[in-house]
C-alpha cells in the first residue's frame, strides 16, 4: 500500500517533550505558549537536576496547570537520553503523539499545528529549516554550517531523501516511536535526530518535511559543543560504511 492509499488512524493526545537543563529563564515563557497554541497538548519537562532550578519551577507550572508534568531526572545525561525518558513517559501513559521541543523558544510553539496538521496524513513530521518556506533567525553562519553541511553530509552519506535530519522539532505518532527500535538507540545530540530520521526511513515510515522558522535562543547558553559534532560524524560515518557493506553482502 503507497503512503497515498494508507489510512491513517486518528491522532490522539499530544504529549510536547521538553528537555531543559538550567532554562530558567525559558521554562514559563516556552511552557505557556506551548499551552495558548495547542490548548489541547500536554506538556512534559524532562529535567535533568539543573542547578538553576529550572526543575522547581516546572513543579510549580504542574501544581497549576494539570496539563503539565514533570520528569525529574538524575542528572545531565545528555539530549538523546532524556528524549527517550520522555518517550517512554508518554507511550506509557497513553499519549498519541510525541513532540520535540526545545526549550529555548528556537521552535516556535505557534507552528506546532501545522506539524500537527501534517502528521494527520504521516508517521513522523520533521520542522525542518532547509526546505522551501523554512528559514533561521539571528543564527550565527558557522551554526548555520554547521547545520546545512550535517544535513547534507547525512543525507548523501545514508541515502536519506529528507533536507533536515539535525532539527530537533519533530511529531511522532506513538506506533512511529514504538517501531524504531528504541532500546537501541545511544546517540546524541544532532547524531540522535539523524539516528531517529534514518531509522525512520529504513522501516518505511512515511516522513514529511514541514517548513519552520527557527530562531536563536534569547536567554541561556546553548548546549552545542564540539564533542557532539564530533559524535555525529563518525557514527553517521559509520552507519553509512555498515550500510554500504550490508547491500554489497547482499543483506
Amino acid at each position: 500500500m503507497t503512503d497515498g492509499q494508507r489510512r491513517y488512524g486518528p491522532l490522539g493526545t499530544t504529549l510536547v517533550i521538553i528537555p531543559t537543563y538550567n532554562e530558567a529563564e525559558n521554562i514559563k515563557p516556552i511552557v505557556s505558549r506551548v499551552r495558548a497554541a495547542v490548548p489541547e497538548a500536554h506538556v512534559l519537562v524532562a529535567d535533568d537536576n539543573s542547578p538553576d532550578g529550572t526543575g522547581k519551577l516546572a513543579d510549580e507550572l504542574a501544581a497549576e496547570d494539570e496539563q503539565v508534568h514533570v520528569l525529574h531526572r538524575k542528572g545531565k545525561e545528555g539530549l538523546g537520553a532524556a528524549y527517550l525518558a520522555g518517550f517512554r513517559w508518554g507511550i506509557d501513559n497513553g499519549y498519541g503523539v510525541l513532540v520535540e521541543m526545545d526549550a529555548d523558544g528556537s521552535h516556535q510553539p505557534e507552528e506546532l499545528p501545522r506539524l500537527l496538521t501534517a502528521l494527520k496524513g504521516a508517521d513522523l513530521v520533521l520542522g525542518s529549516r532547509w526546505v522551501p518556506g523554512g528559514r533561521t533567525v539571528n543564527w550565527p553562519k558557522y551554526r548555520q554550517f554547521i547545520s546545512r553541511g550535517g544535513s547534507t553530509y547525512s543525507r548523501l552519506v545514508l541515502d536519506l531523501p529528507l533536507r533536515d535530519i539535525t532539527g530537533g522539532y519533530r511529531a511522532f505518532r506513538a506506533e512511529t516511536l514504538q517501531g524504531l527500535g528504541l532500546d537501541e538507540v545511544a546517540s546524541q545530540g544532532y547524531c540522535f535526530q539523524v539516528d531517529l530520521a534514518r531509522r525512520a526511513v529504513q522501516a518505511g515510515y512515511h516522513v514529511v518535511e514541514v517548513p519552520i522558522t527557527f530562531v536563536e535562543r534569547e536567554h541561556g547558553d546553548s548546549k552545542m559543543s564540539r564533542d557532539i559534532v564530533v559524535e555525529a560524524l563518525w557514527r553517521v560515518t559509520a552507519w553509512g560504511v555498515g550500510s554500504r557493506l550490508d547491500k554489497l553482502r547482499g543483506r
